[in-house]
């Protein structure tokens, strides 16, 4: 019964990211402004994420050790890898000194990485999902809806920054929906260790944390300086404080 309550849960959790098609059926036409906005959104609940869940969470359960500052450096490393491999394999396959390729290839590899920091965030979600029904069937509920709450204006935000990356709507919407179904891995491995050791928990909440530090702070916010209106930058500003306290209000209600 605990089994069908946590899969029924991550696939609810993974439709969420679905939410995208609203924005495809009525064929809204989204501007550079809109996009940017979003992204702002992004890195503000990326960041907010890091450090007002997945970090408290960490410490909570092992206190602020020296494993927790590596595993959270160890994130942001291996994130930088991940982007080298990726900024490597463009120049190589495209060419180094032409300009449109560095642009194009920058929106792409923000698309991949996102794509990235989202299925590790949905890996994470799994595995909460799961450890939280083993503990009791309401605390898997108010997980659950949790997430829920978190991941709409999440995917929206993702969907958005795919929608930048250049990336068609119906193959952002995929992409988005294949990288929301990794929850369902996370709910399996979960159930497999959520019940005998918390010690895989421990190691990725931090090692999460530093990658969505990476993608937010060197991938995110670097495109929004490349605005210099006032105007835009005070809505991206906005945006940033906005997802925060999306997260903010997240955690209010977790406690």
């Amino acid at each position: 019964m605990v089994i069908g309550y946590i899969f029924v849960s991550v696939i609810l959790v993974s439709l969420v990211s679905l939410v995208g098609l609203f924005f495809v059926s009525k064929q809204l036409q989204f501007k550079n402004r809109i996009l940017l906005f979003l992204v702002s959104i992004s890195a503000g609940t990326l960041f907010g994420d890091a450090f007002l869940h997945l970090l408290p969470e960490a410490v909570e359960k092992q206190g602020f050790t020296l494993q927790i500052s590596f595993l959270l450096l160890s994130g942001v490393v291996i994130f930088f890898v991940l982007e080298k491999f990726i900024h490597w394999h463009h120049c190589h396959g495209h060419g180094k000194h032409n300009p449109h390729h560095v642009s194009q290839n920058s929106k792409k590899h923000i698309a991949i990485l996102n794509l990235l920091s989202d299925g590790l965030h949905n890996f994470v979600d799994g595995l909460v999902i799961a450890g939280s029904y083993l503990v009791s069937i309401p605390t898997g509920i108010a997980t659950t809806i949790a997430v829920v709450i978190h991941e709409i204006p999440q995917e929206i935000a993702d969907f958005g920054v795919l929608l930048y990356s250049g990336l068609s709507r119906g193959r952002a919407l995929l992409l988005n929906f294949l990288s929301a179904i990794v929850a369902v891995l996370g709910a399996i491995v979960g159930i497999m260790i959520s019940s005998r050791s918390e010690m895989f928990i421990q190691w990725i909440l931090p090692f999460a944390a530093g990658g969505f530090v990476y993608i937010a702070g060197s991938n995110l916010i670097p495109e929004l300086h490349k605005e210099c209106d006032a105007k835009d930058t005070f809505w991206h500003l906005f945006a940033i404080i906005l997802g925060i306290g999306l997260m903010v209000m997240l955690k209010r209600i977790g406690n």
